[in-house]
């Protein structure tokens, strides 16, 4: 199986959504360096092989390709995609991992 990972965060007083990091299945990948400058983030997933995604209702902006987009607002009309990303709470926390299950949609775990 194949992912593709998005992330949203806050950058000083804007949000921000990044993407895709493709990763294999049972593969580990660092998306933030360094000790994590925020206490919430944002996950999106595509299941590129079988379909579906994990998300959650924090809606943020996405492309096709390879993205920075700052803003979550007029995804749609400034020619993004409008998905819903599911929040990531890692309380003070320097470093957080999050695993994917390998049912889309059934939950997301982190530490």
């Amino acid at each position: 199986m194949q992912v593709g990972i998005a992330i949203g965060y806050r950058n000083n007083e804007e949000w921000v959504s990044e993407g895709w990091w493709n990763l294999d299945a049972e593969s580990c990948q660092v998306v933030v360096d360094g000790p994590l400058p925020s206490r919430y983030y944002y996950l999106y997933a595509l299941d590129y092989e079988e379909g579906g995604a994990w998300g959650g209702t924090a809606l943020m902006c996405t492309s096709d390709k390879e993205f920075t987009i700052a803003g979550t607002n007029d995804c749609v009309a400034r020619g993004y995609e409008r998905r819903g990303f599911v929040e990531v709470d890692t309380g003070d926390r320097l470093s957080w991992t999050v695993q994917l299950t390998e049912r889309p949609k059934v939950g997301i775990g982190g530490r």
